[in-house]
């Protein structure tokens, strides 16, 4: 079923840092790139985009790449921030914090991704097409996201993926 990112996500903003102003560090800084999960330096600064536990978007840059951060990072403001919304309904007593979890956020990682294809340099994945924008996900009976079937789809994948890597070490 296709959901809405806005009825999905709170989307936030990343901050400018300037490279002039970066301070070495262990704090990865996220920018708009394709490749490293999207840590571009690590920096000890710190700023209002600070966040972790959330998906990266980039809207400039690589636009449309997304990342799943679960460690804490800050965010270039070529990046946008994703967190599951807490007004989402909760089903079976299960609180939206337990549905953040690494599985459900890299399964909509993978969603947004699907998306990609229609946006580029000069037509940004900007925070108004980001509200716009739907994506596919699996759906209850009555119409709502179904984190329980994308946490057991992806904790299936990485348990093949586990198996596989024993079965190529064993040799």
């Amino acid at each position: 079923q296709n959901f809405l990112l806005r009825d999905i996500f709170d989307i936030y903003a990343g901050k400018r840092l300037t490279k002039a102003d970066m301070v070495k560090g262990n704090r990865p800084f996220i920018g708009a790139t394709d490749s490293n999960n999207g840590i571009t330096e690590w920096v000890s600064n710190t700023n209002d985009s600070m966040d972790s536990n959330v998906l990266g978007v980039n809207y400039n840059g690589s636009v449309g790449e997304t990342f799943y951060h679960p460690y804490e990072c800050i965010f270039s403001d070529d990046v946008k921030r994703l967190h599951l919304k807490k007004s989402l309904s909760l089903e079976q007593g299960v609180s939206v914090a337990s549905k953040e979890n690494k599985y459900i956020m890299l399964y909509l990682k993978t969603a947004i991704l699907q998306q990609k294809v229609k946006y580029a340099y000069g037509y940004k994945f900007n925070e108004s097409r980001m509200l716009k924008q739907s994506i596919l996900l699996p759906a209850t009976p009555d119409n709502q996201p179904d984190w329980e079937y994308m946490e057991t789809y992806m904790r299936t994948l990485e348990s093949q993926q586990i198996i596989s890597y024993l079965h190529y070490y064993q040799q």
